[in-house]
């Protein structure tokens, strides 16, 4: 007779939204913490100037904007030109980098996933965590900015109480960057093309956010109403109005909550279809 075994610990599949899923990602925080300091380091380990591409990289993009947009198309800003687009470089990098770093996961990190078990929502997880030190780093250079207008250059503006839902903001790009790069690992899967796609997809989006021209400029337009139904619409235009002035952007709080009940849609989306694609991942590659 074949006596039983008592194993220590069982690893099967679970339904998709088990909170044991999530028991799971607390459990494994080590391991969260490992590959956020891998993604920071790995990224400028090899470079010259290391982390300093973290403040040379928007200090480009926005000298870029400023002679292309500001000077040669002659697109008006509400405030200093470097400043505006110094904040709109700062968060769209954010959110970006969340989404593309994201939305090769699976590809990426194929040879870890057939060789050891811990929860797969750990490696996005770990995207969104390790830009935020990027995000930081490039704010910080927005508000020295801000401070040296402020006080040196004595131009009259007002941060409004709605800097206080700049946390919030975070956590909306945040999320917004996660859901959408978890539907898009897990459907190249399958359909390889699309991580061709995802690059183009992210800059043609770039361009109907107000990251390079306020929203009052497409106001009344027809194209107002694709930009506005943009989740990162209404994320740019409070980040403006917060730190800048509440005549420096345009704040809604029917926008707000709108975006914010679509990026929970997509965030569940994404991890439901990034949960059922992990258990097959190793069978389609």
């Amino acid at each position: 007779m074949q006596q039983e075994e008592d194993w220590s610990n069982i690893i099967s599949s679970r339904t998709t939204f088990s909170l044991h899923s999530l028991k799971d990602v607390w459990h494994y925080r080590d391991l969260l913490w490992m590959f956020v300091k891998r993604d920071i380091v790995t990224n400028y380990k090899q470079t010259v100037l290391g982390p300093l591409w973290f403040v040379i990289q928007p200090v480009l993009t926005t000298l870029m904007y400023v002679i292309i947009f500001n000077r040669v198309a002659n697109i008006e800003t509400p405030v200093n030109p470097i400043l505006f687009y110094l904040s709109g470089v700062a968060a769209w990098n954010y959110f970006a980098e969340c989404l593309n770093k994201t939305s090769t996961t699976f590809k990426d990190n194929s040879y870890i996933f057939g060789k050891v078990y811990f929860p797969r929502i750990i490696l996005p997880l770990s995207i969104v965590f390790s830009n935020l030190l990027k995000f930081g780093i490039q704010f910080i250079l927005f508000l020295g900015v801000l401070f040296y207008l402020i006080v040196v250059e004595k131009d009259p503006l007002s941060p409004s109480i709605y800097i206080l839902l700049f946390p919030f903001l975070i956590m909306i790009m945040a999320a917004l960057g996660l859901g959408l790069g978890m539907i898009i690992t897990s459907l190249t899967t399958k359909y390889r093309d699309l991580t061709f796609l995802v690059t183009f997809g992210v800059q043609l989006l770039m361009y109907a956010t107000p990251v390079i021209y306020p929203l009052s400029k497409v106001a009344g337009s027809r194209l107002e109403p694709f930009i506005v139904a943009n989740p990162m619409t209404i994320v740019m235009e409070t980040i403006r109005v917060g730190f800048l002035g509440t005549d420096k952007g345009i704040f809604s709080w029917t926008y707000l909550i709108y975006t914010t009940i679509i990026t929970l849609i997509i965030l569940i989306c994404g991890y439901y279809i990034f949960s059922k694609t992990e258990k097959t991942f190793t069978d389609n590659v």
